[in-house]
Order: C-alpha cells, then structure tokens, then sequence
C-alpha cells in the first residue's frame, strides 16, 4: 500500500493507493490533524511527501520506522522529461499535477490548471516533455490584493455564488474583476493553447476548480485529486527503478 501526501499553502491533502488505483483520500487543516490520522489509518508501507511549505518535516519524523519515505525534490526521478530551465525552482505540485495528467493521458498534449492559491498552468506535450506554463494569483488573492494595494478598498471574501459581469456596487465591482475575470483569464489562456497545440486535453484541479469548472466555455476533465494520483505514479516510478 502506497500513502502519498501534498502539503499546500493551505491545506494538507493525502491518499492511500492499493498499486495504482486510489482507495481513500483525506483533507487535514494542520499538521497535527495529519499525524493524529495516521493512527486510524490503514498500514502503508511506502510513502511520498510533496511540499511547497516547511510543514513536513514534523510529519515525515512522526512516521513509523520501517516505512520507505521519499521527499519529492527537483531531483526526484519522474516518468516526464523536464524541459524546464529552472527546474531547481520548480514547485513539486506543478510537476506532480503534471504527472497526474500524464498518468490519465500519456503521449497527448496535456494543459494542467490547478486553481488554488495561484491558478498554475502547466504543459507536457505528447513526447511526454514538460515545457513549464505559467503562474498568476487565485481567486483569494486577487480580492486580497486590492485591499492591500488601495486606500478605500474593502477586503471581502470570494463568494462562489457570483457569476455576474458587471457589479452594481463596489464589493460586486471587485468580484466580478477578481471571479468574473479570472473565467475570462483562463478560457483566454485555453484558447491560446488550443491554437497551438493539436488534440489538446485540458484538466481542471485545485479548490477553486469547482467554481471555474462550471464557468468555463471550454471542455475540460476536472480531477480533484490530480496532485495526489501524481504523487502516486511518482512513487510507483522510482519503486520499480
């Protein structure tokens, strides 16, 4: 049994794998919440840990002895080919979302998007090379910055309910800047793609892939637990080495 965990700017996600197929998945607020999960979890014998934060360390200590754990860095072996020039620099969720898409859709053009603190589009092409993407802020961030970059602004809170284009008040005006655009944003960016790379699949993750995903023009597969079937394939990949 495999057990592979994605530590995010704000939340802790996990999943067990019996192989390649996922047998459970959890959502933890805190490090702690994680180690106090392990004791009613299923034995696991393997074990990957993705991080963009310096949350793990606590975690990875607290695990059992005799358990086969793996960090995942930028040098981690990993069944795509990085193109990226500054793949020292690159993000473990960005090449773990990626991973998860090739594993669903291998030797295709793949454009991952995961909508979370930043919306993170990343590209593997169908000689399964990663190419890189692009980063811009979340739909949390967006509101937040304009009441810290402006004097009168008010800081207000996403409200997946809006889809309308124009705000009759100034909250409305700043969410459908920040909600409203970010569609606009993201269906721009698909569209770019589209244009330049044939049979193209597109994959929606991340937890503001919920409000995107029902926005959206364009057609896409929508996988709330890309990262962590990424995870997983990454361990299975240097398990097999």
């Amino acid at each position: 049994m495999n057990f592979v965990v994605d530590f995010g700017n704000t939340r802790i996600k996990a999943a067990l794998f019996d192989g390649a197929e996922l047998q459970h998945s959890y959502v933890y607020n805190s490090v702690q919440g994680l180690i106090e999960g392990l004791k009613e979890m299923p034995d696991f014998q393997n074990c990957l840990v993705g991080s963009v934060t310096g949350m793990h360390t606590e975690f990875i200590k607290a695990i059992k002895k005799g358990k086969n754990v793996i960090l995942f860095t930028a040098t981690t072996p990993i069944p795509l080919k990085n193109l990226y020039k500054s793949a020292l620099t690159l993000g473990s969720d960005r090449i773990a979302g990626s991973v998860g898409a090739f594993r669903f859709y291998p030797n295709q053009n793949v454009l991952t998007i995961d909508a979370g603190t930043c919306i993170k589009y990343n590209f593997v092409n169908a000689d399964n090379e990663y190419l890189g993407g692009a980063i811009s802020p979340g739909l949390p961030m967006r509101l937040k910055a304009m009441n810290e970059f402006t004097h009168a602004l008010p800081l207000i809170e996403t409200d997946k309910t809006f889809t309308d284009l124009i705000g009759a008040n100034t909250k409305d005006s700043m969410l459908s800047g920040a909600l409203t655009g970010a569609v606009a944003e993201v269906d721009g960016m698909i569209d770019k793609y589209l244009l330049n790379y044939a049979n193209l699949q597109v994959v929606l993750t991340g937890g503001d892939s919920d409000y995107l995903g029902k926005q959206l023009k364009n057609r896409l597969f929508a996988n709330q637990n890309l990262l962590l079937y990424g995870l997983n394939t990454i361990l299975n990949y240097n398990l097999e080495k």
